[in-house]
């Protein structure tokens, strides 16, 4: 396999969100770093994403730690060019303000936002030679609040971390965007699902398309921002989130008794 093709380095890439983008890069042309804390997850990520090997292949990493992100980047390189870094680990660990405690906050904010500037930091460099692009995976949680008040801070600083990269970098040719996806149907989902076994269908109820996004639809917004057409986008944050952030269908019910609108048990 050609050590030419360009790099991409995708965190917390064992994940569902995680292997759907390595899916798509590769699919685009990318040789892809499947980034993880956890080896043995990090692993059967890449036999899912690319039995062969020839596409995909791991790099261990604690993407808090400046130390071991400089290391993950300096190995993906060994490969070909690192010109795309997806920073798509992340967590929300708090639930509430009045539960969380100083432990979680900061645990939130070091996975979800710092993390995001340390791999910027590692990537720097070769994002600047290659006149690459980074994509940080947001949250609607940074842009309106749905619980999670730690994350939901993290991603928020976050979304501005991406504006103030795009004006400073943007000189070096490097493009920096985000990508906020609502309800994902994730594993992560799953404890959530195991209290109540409706909680999809009573999300989908908030949404304007009326459905839940899946994996590939956060893949396939980060394969449009890390290609040639989408060359003059930078600083953006793209929501992927079925309509969330557009406005509440229910509510807008609820104010004009309106049938126009779904209401919130339909």
């Amino acid at each position: 396999m050609t050590q030419t093709r360009p790099i991409a380095i995708v965190t917390g890439a064992a994940g569902d969100i995680g292997r759907a983008i390595a899916v798509r890069l590769i699919r685009n042309g990318y040789r892809t770093a499947l980034a993880d804390i956890d080896p043995e997850a990090a692993e059967a990520a890449r036999e899912i994403v690319d039995p062969s090997g020839e596409n995909a292949f791991t790099v261990i990493a604690d993407v808090t730690n400046r130390a071991s992100s400089d290391a993950m980047v300096e190995e993906a390189a060994t490969k070909g060019p690192v010109s795309l870094l997806v920073t798509n680990a992340g967590a929300a660990g708090d639930l509430s303000s009045q539960s969380m405690t100083d432990a979680m906050w900061q645990r939130d904010i070091d996975l979800n936002l710092t993390a995001h500037m340390v791999g910027f930091k590692s990537a720097q460099k070769a994002l600047i030679e290659n006149k690459g692009s980074h994509i940080a995976i947001a949250s609607v949680n940074g842009i309106g609040f749905y619980g999670h008040p730690a994350y939901s801070a993290a991603k928020a600083g976050l979304i501005h971390l991406v504006h103030m990269l795009a004006a400073e970098f943007g000189r070096y040719g490097v493009r920096v965007n985000a990508v906020a996806p609502g309800t994902v149907k994730t594993q992560a989902w799953q404890d959530r699902a195991a209290i109540n076994p409706n909680v999809f269908e009573d999300a989908r109820r908030w949404y304007p398309l009326q459905r839940i996004a899946e994996p590939g639809d956060v893949a396939n917004a980060v394969a449009f921002l890390a290609s040639g057409e989408a060359a003059a986008i930078t600083g953006v944050c793209l929501p992927v989130d079925c309509g969330l952030t557009a406005g509440l269908p229910a509510l807008a019910h609820t104010f004009t008794q309106s049938n126009d609108y779904p209401s919130a048990t339909e």
